[in-house]
């Protein structure tokens, strides 16, 4: 069996011989096509690679010039904020001056002054002139006498017994009035407290 296989294997060498050949031809396309596969995968690894390299100086750019931006913001922002902290208090300043002059002109006459009555009567002007500018820029005094103690408003000196059942844990005297700024406490009242 064995020769006869092969015997017929060699009869047809011509064959055999066109078989072998379109066998090498189809080998060497493939190589062919493998070896242009590669030359072309580094075209394309290079055209990508410049394209990641462009988009990255694109995108360092994009962020150097926010980074600058930002930085240019926050100097500006900061130079705003310390002129406005050297100037936030400019307003009440200049509604204030009024009273500063009156309190100049109340010295002058309390120099001449034999009459302590008028002298009395300017100061008490003054002094509710200055209470009026004031509370025009949300300044309020605190009612503190009579009131129960309450910490967010109060601070206590000192702890007296109370004259009556009344008054316990009540504030009974005011040393130093407390003050509020358009509803926020600037100023506790030092009070004095029954106990």
């Amino acid at each position: 069996m064995f020769s006869k296989k092969k015997n017929n294997d060699n009869e047809n060498p011509i064959a055999n011989k066109a078989a072998e050949e379109q066998l090498n031809s189809e080998l060497s396309n493939e190589e062919n096509n493998t070896a242009g596969e590669a030359a072309a995968e580094p075209v394309a690894e290079l055209s990508a690679e410049e394209k990641l390299k462009e988009e990255n100086a694109a995108l360092n750019d994009k962020y150097l010039r926010l980074f600058a931006e930002f930085d240019n913001f926050k100097r500006r922002t900061q130079k705003e904020r310390v002129e406005l902290l050297q100037t936030a208090g400019k307003d009440v300043v200049i509604s204030l001056l009024p009273v500063l002059d009156d309190f100049d002109r109340a010295n002058k006459a309390m120099e001449n002054a034999s009459d302590v009555a008028a002298v009395r009567e300017g100061v008490q002007l003054v002094h509710s002139k200055l209470k009026s500018i004031l509370a025009q820029k949300g300044l309020k005094e605190m009612e503190s006498i009579n009131t129960p103690f309450d910490t967010d408003n109060h601070e206590a000196i000192t702890k007296i017994p109370a004259p009556n059942e009344e008054m316990k844990g009540k504030v009974i005297d005011e040393l130093e009035k407390g003050y509020t700024l358009n509803d926020k406490v600037i100023r506790f009242a030092k009070v004095v407290v029954g106990s």
